[in-house]
């Protein structure tokens, strides 16, 4: 399922590519995805403990954020862990859905939009982890870990992506 928009929305393209997103504000997006897939790379790990591709990515994006990764590289990561995703196949979504958000944080790097990948996807490893008449309570309490994670400047910007996107993410950040 896409998660990205059909039409790029101006506030996540940097002011350099002809956006409104400043570079700190781009950083402070790459670091709360960081933050939301990091917070669910264990249901990965646990299932995969040799593979080290998302943990990878996680690094990378931080990395980026510090100016030690140029963007390229960072996106060479948000793919290496997007492999790894597809590889699981159906042995593990709630494992597959972790890689696929440490996949999106790397790739905010790239296009700041990825951010909501990186949350939306980390709640949906998450709720698989969950028995499904538990699904909507853990839907809404990983929600609310990543808000109360969110800096203030980038606060209003990321709440109004998720009504904006919630749409085609699964509508996990509520109905």
């Amino acid at each position: 399922m896409p998660i990205l928009p059909k039409i790029r929305d101006r506030r996540f393209i940097t002011i350099r590519r002809g956006g409104d997103l400043t570079d700190s504000d781009h950083r402070l997006l790459a670091l709360w995805a960081a933050d939301c897939a990091e917070h669910v790379l264990h249901i990965f790990e646990d299932h995969a403990p040799n593979d080290v591709r998302p943990r990878h990515a996680i690094e990378a994006i931080r990395a980026w954020v510090n100016g030690e990764l140029k963007m390229m590289q960072a996106r060479d990561c948000a793919g290496a862990a997007q492999d790894a995703a597809r590889e699981i196949k159906a042995a593990s979504e709630a494992a597959r859905m972790a890689a696929f958000a440490a996949g999106q944080a790397a790739a905010v790097a790239h296009v700041a939009a990825h951010e909501l990948g990186a949350a939306a996807y980390a709640i949906r490893a998450v709720m698989e982890t969950s028995p499904k008449t538990e699904r909507e309570a853990a839907r809404a309490a990983e929600c609310d870990w990543q808000r109360n994670k969110l800096p203030e400047q980038i606060r209003e910007l990321v709440f109004d992506d998720q009504r904006l996107r919630n749409n085609i993410c699964w509508f996990v950040f509520g109905s």
